[in-house]
């Protein structure tokens, strides 16, 4: 499995005058904007980490997912949340040809924690011998800084300025403020099989 990130978060969606308020920046001084390809730096560097350690996508986006068979016949979860839609499901040959799934022959099953590619009928296309799977989906939170969850926006702010000032503690490489913030965000791991 891989995936990839088709598109990525503009540069004007980011809040880099918030988080220059948020690090109390040019208090009293004109903003000449010097320092704001390095703001941008450190908030892209957090909503990375951000991401990377609850299993969600906090601006939306569209991701392309490479498989060479389902983890089920009738479903598949992403590995990534909140989804919004399902673009595209293709079937490739070992030779490369594609085909384009019918849209009718699955649906997306939403969900907060572990969104899934799902059957509407008794199971998914499968590909050849040899075969993948590209599925290409949108995920994210929100387009716009604003729509992103509120202590998810704080957690990012805190640890951007952390980047900025790189005073990341060793032992836990998260300030306890963001672990705090993110921990009812974190997937819930339950032992069985989930259906």
């Amino acid at each position: 499995m891989m995936m990839v990130e088709l598109t990525s978060v503009p540069g004007a969606a980011l809040p880099v005058a918030e988080l220059a308020d948020h690090l109390r920046l040019a208090r009293g001084f004109s903003d000449d904007g010097s320092q704001d390809s390095q703001l941008e730096s450190c908030l892209r560097a957090a909503l990375s980490g951000i991401e990377a350690r609850i299993g969600k996508a906090l601006f939306q986006r569209r991701f392309v997912l490479t498989l060479m068979a389902w983890q089920g016949r009738d479903r598949h979860v992403l590995p990534i949340a909140p989804v919004s839609r399902i673009d595209s499901v293709k079937l490739i040959t070992r030779a490369g040809a594609e085909t384009l799934v019918e849209p009718g022959l699955y649906r997306l099953r939403p969900d907060g924690q572990r969104p899934a590619l799902a059957a509407t009928g008794a199971s998914l296309p499968a590909p050849g011998q040899g075969g993948t799977i590209e599925v290409e989906f949108t995920a994210g939170h929100a387009t716009e800084w604003t729509g992103i969850p509120a202590d998810l926006r704080q957690a990012a702010l805190i640890l951007a300025g952390e980047y900025w000032g790189q005073n990341l503690e060793a032992q836990s490489g998260l300030p306890f403020a963001v672990s705090v913030l993110l921990e009812p965000h974190r997937p819930v791991r339950l032992r069985g099989n989930l259906q």
